[in-house]
């Protein structure tokens, strides 16, 4: 950022039109078109949730909520995809997790954030102890986004990236405190408060690049962010009160060092608030594999018809950006290595398949396929300053009679620029929850969710996705 523009960005107060906004929410009315985004975001994400209710790092934070607050009292909430209930923090912690504890659900590219397990666990958590509607969840899971997307980028997402700081633990952070302040009802001068406890929360590292498992990332990108977010909103509604104009303060958070200069942007939290919302930029993942993965697995996909996967030889995956970690990934559905040999060998893509670890540390068909994977940075498909970030791949497949098969994926459907339709949306909502909840029951849920502004009471899609 120029001299400049840090020089207005100094003299710009965000505090006081951010806490209004969220305060005023529930009595705004969206443009129909990011209702619509707001609906089928609701709606991915209750799919992962189902579809991802059975893996380890689900499991575990169930069982570890329960462990603290198990029991069905007052205050209790429901965990997600289950019967169980534990106190409000403890259920909307292991609902979040349970929604990341895969590689399926959505994500902010521009922001480096997966907003959806974190916003609607805590919103869902606050809204089924407070009785809230379809539309009052919405509105609420709408703000949410908003500030999941906002806060990185006035943050600096270089500025988070050279500290260390993963932006994927803080954006969650204040949208699931955005959202739950909504249907708390909190008032402007209370949410004040709620984003001094959210800055002293703030935090995450990049280490979640080296977990093997998925446990330590679904902690980083959503159970961290649905507990410590809703901590925030439920201690400002207690009474508790900190730095006043948290945002702007001279001495404050956002004007560290760290974010004061770089890329960071402390106007962008406001700038067209209201009116221009970050649910366009928010990207569905048409597969069950990391984001930047995405556009080589469509490609392998769409060459499976061309070739015989007996045949191949050698394949390269030629990509922008940070190549290198998707060639290394320990974690399954990060590795492109992996994720090529099983395509190849099981001639699609299987949910439970791109995130196995022991097929890929033990299956020797696989080991082999991937010793002949290649990946590759291109800076050709690398974004213009200034301009967007990319996800792109080409991939050349090299067969044993010489020939080579070529497909070259721009941006992978679900990615800002060439969005999923509704119907491709509700289409993947259906492959992840019928195996689970049957297609009556999962085809109710893509129905309550189309008509969720007409729901008179939200805790009907708790009922729906209950095993």
């Amino acid at each position: 950022m120029s001299d400049a523009a840090t020089r207005s960005d100094a003299s710009i107060e965000v505090s006081a039109t951010l806490s209004a906004y969220v305060a005023g929410v529930l009595a705004a009315e969206p443009p129909a078109d990011h209702r619509e985004l707001g609906r089928l975001h609701v709606l991915d994400t209750l799919a992962a949730i189902v579809a991802c209710r059975d893996l380890e790092p689900a499991v575990l934070a169930r069982a570890y909520a329960l462990g603290l607050s198990g029991g069905d009292g007052p205050s209790a909430a429901t965990i997600l995809a289950t019967s169980d209930k534990a106190s409000l923090v403890d259920a909307a912690f292991a609902s979040a997790m349970t929604g990341h504890a895969a590689e399926i659900n959505d994500f902010i590219p521009s922001a480096f954030v997966q907003p959806g397990p974190p916003v609607l666990a805590a919103a869902l958590a606050v809204a089924e102890t407070r009785g809230a509607t379809g539309a009052e969840l919405l509105r609420a899971v709408m703000a949410g986004y908003e500030l999941a997307g906002r806060m990185p980028k006035a943050l600096g997402v270089g500025n988070l990236r050279r500290a260390g700081i993963a932006n994927h633990g803080i954006g969650p952070l204040f949208g699931a405190a955005t959202a739950a302040a909504v249907l708390l009802r909190l008032p402007a001068e209370t949410i004040e408060h709620v984003w001094t406890y959210c800055a002293q929360q703030a935090s995450g590292s990049w280490q979640w690049l080296l977990d093997v498992e998925h446990i330590e990332k679904a902690f980083v990108f959503a159970g961290m962010g649905a507990r410590d977010g809703l901590h925030a909103a439920l201690m400002a509604q207690a009474g508790f009160r900190g730095v006043r104009g948290a945002l702007d303060h001279p001495g404050g958070w956002m004007r560290s060092a760290l974010f004061r200069d770089g890329d960071g942007d402390r106007a962008y939290l406001i700038a067209e608030l209201g009116a221009r919302s970050e649910l366009p930029l928010t990207a569905f993942k048409r597969f069950p594999v990391g984001g930047p993965t995405q556009p080589a697995v469509e490609a392998l996909l769409s060459l499976l018809p061309r070739i015989d996967s007996s045949q191949v030889q050698a394949v390269r995956i030629e990509m922008p950006g940070r190549w290198e970690a998707f060639r290394d990934a320990a974690m399954p559905a990060l590795n492109l290595r992996y994720l090529t040999a099983i395509i190849l060998i099981d001639r699609r893509l299987d949910f439970v398949a791109a995130q196995s670890l022991a097929r890929m540390a033990q299956d020797p068909q696989v080991s082999d396929l991937m010793r002949r994977v290649e990946i590759s940075h291109d800076p050709d498909q690398e974004a213009a300053p200034g301009q967007p970030r990319t996800e792109s791949a080409r991939v050349i497949v090299q067969l044993t009679d010489g020939r080579e098969e070529v497909a070259y994926v721009p941006h992978v459907l679900g990615f800002p620029s060439h969005p999923m339709s509704p119907a491709d949306v509700e289409a993947k909502a259906m492959d992840l929850m019928t195996p689970a909840l049957g297609e009556a029951r999962a085809g109710a849920v893509v129905a309550a969710v189309r008509g969720l502004e007409d729901l008179a009471d939200s805790r009907t899609l708790i009922d729906l996705i209950r095993r």
